[in-house]
């Protein structure tokens, strides 16, 4: 079963891609998704003993946590110490699900792949990549976003032309999702022929 890392910086599209290889077959785990669920649930109570006063009665409070943990690299660094064991571990199940279901390929969408050393538990790495305009556009349109925010989050992410480097495939996502499409179906077709891949 071939593992393929997704990964791209903030408002590249990254999600958008992820469904399209989702729609072609290929079972995905969303770290992000799986975080989400986590502060929900098991989490929570080890995320309020280090941070006190960041969760309620629906687990964790992003916001909450945010002013705790953005641009402070300790706290953040006490944070994944927390949460990266259990993404793992969710992670772990996810694959023995997909290769009991005869999945020949899953994509792992990780944000911050090779900002954590993610790139090791993947066979291919795919970067969702879009021209800086567009990103800063989509970004700042989401609710809750600010320039001072979204200066943040990037300054944790590796420079998008590091990651392009870095890829074995580039999904450029800047111009249209039918040439998005297009591009992931390439792709998928290259691994295929890369790992004598047979059938769907």
């Amino acid at each position: 079963m071939i593992k393929i890392g997704l990964t791209g910086s903030i408002g590249m599209g990254k999600s958008t891609t992820g469904q399209m290889f989702v729609e072609r077959g290929c079972p995905l785990h969303d770290a992000d998704a799986t975080v989400h669920r986590l502060y929900q649930g098991r989490a929570a109570p080890l995320i309020e003993a280090t941070f006190p006063g960041t969760t309620g009665p629906d687990g964790v409070d992003r916001a909450a946590l945010s002013k705790q943990v953005i641009g402070n690299s300790e706290a953040m660094a006490r944070l994944e110490a927390i949460i990266h064991p259990l993404v793992h571990e969710e992670e772990r199940a996810f694959f023995q699900a997909a290769k009991a279901s005869g999945a020949q390929m899953v994509v792992l969408d990780i944000p911050l792949l090779f900002e954590t050393g993610g790139e090791a538990r993947a066979d291919v790495i795919v970067v969702v990549s879009a021209p800086e305009k567009v990103q800063r556009a989509r970004v700042l349109a989401r609710p809750g976003m600010s320039e001072e925010k979204f200066e943040a989050i990037k300054a944790r992410q590796m420079p998008d032309a590091d990651k392009r480097q870095r890829a074995d495939y580039v999904i450029d996502t800047g111009t249209s999702l039918e040439d998005a499409a297009e591009q992931v179906d390439r792709v998928l077709d290259v691994i295929r022929q890369r790992f004598s891949l047979t059938g769907e």
